[in-house]
């Protein structure tokens, strides 16, 4: 982990050369975002994987209920009926799960790059990476040179976070999660998963600026990009269900 962390805090700073030219002072910055969405793109794959097997998940979910009325009292042959429900759809009941926790190393190798020290020394205009919210309210207040930058942040979360908020009703009214009827508090997870949007605006709050680039960043991708995976047919395999465009 310390040589992949080295590996990708080598590629930040030689980005943040690259970028100096145009940026600045604030060429470091202007590089975690860059990294963080040159990542985002190369793991695109997987996300697309995830997307087609949620879609793939979506689209048996009537069935899966049917089966769970019929056999709600034998839980064996219920077990099967879904089993073989799964292979004559040629669904994997993990479709969408796997691609999703083959991304997370590399998120969590980034955060723990950025929540680091790594990029200590450097700044975004006043605010300085390696320095958290309260830094900033104690040197100048809200409205301080520090300050400020927060609260551009702060304003481009809430706008992304709205956006993701009103994508995610949407998606759980059009395609309702199958948590199944005997799951404890589904009804609860379908109404707090949108409000989850904003609980980056804690996470900006409470870690170094410098992580909270990368979360902005992150987040704003995975935002647009479920808008987008959701909303357009993704190329999928055989027997999911989704038709295929390039």
């Amino acid at each position: 982990m310390s040589a992949l962390m080295s590996l990708f805090a080598a590629l930040v700073e030689r980005l943040a050369e690259l970028l100096q030219p145009l940026f600045a002072t604030t060429a470091t910055a202007a590089a975690i975002v860059l990294f963080t969405a040159l990542v985002r793109l190369a793991v695109h794959p997987l996300s697309r994987a995830a997307a087609r097997g949620q879609k793939a998940r979506t689209r048996i979910a009537p069935q899966l209920a049917a089966l769970r009325k019929k056999h709600a009292k034998n839980p064996e042959r219920l077990k099967k009926a879904i089993l073989d429900l799964h292979a004559k759809e040629k669904v994997s009941p993990f479709a969408g799960i796997m691609p999703s926790l083959l991304q997370a190393p590399a998120f969590l190798l980034m955060y723990h790059l950025f929540a680091g020290d790594r990029m200590a020394g450097h700044a975004l205009f006043a605010a300085p990476l390696g320095d958290r919210w309260a830094d900033a309210l104690s040197h100048g207040g809200a409205f301080g040179p520090a300050g400020q930058v927060y609260l551009v942040l702060f304003a481009l979360v809430t706008v992304v976070a709205a956006f993701g908020y009103r994508h995610t009703r949407r998606q759980l009214a059009a395609q309702p999660l199958d948590l199944g009827q005997s799951t404890p508090g589904a009804g609860a997870v379908t109404k707090v998963m949108p409000l989850l949007s904003f609980a980056t605006l804690i996470t900006v709050a409470v870690v170094p600026l410098a992580a909270a680039l990368y979360v902005v960043t992150s987040t704003a991708w995975t935002v647009v990009e479920r808008a987008f995976l959701f909303r357009t047919p993704v190329a999928g395999a055989p027997g999911d269900g989704v038709a295929t465009r390039a």
